[in-house]
């Protein structure tokens, strides 16, 4: 499995969009979140670069 090297994340009222890149800027995640399930998922994620996404 590739390792996410640097995450976006759209934020937004109460949904979370989140892209994950590898170190070839290759997309290797997409995922909607709800406020209640962000930290749980970054808390089992390696440490990575965060990035806001922009629109």
């Amino acid at each position: 499995m590739r390792m996410i090297s640097t995450i976006g994340l759209g934020i937004a009222k109460n949904v979370f969009q989140m892209h994950g890149i590898d170190g070839q800027s290759n997309i290797i995640s997409r995922r909607q979140f709800r406020r209640s399930q962000v930290l749980k998922y970054f808390a089992k994620l390696p440490p990575c670069l965060f990035a806001r996404a922009m629109h």
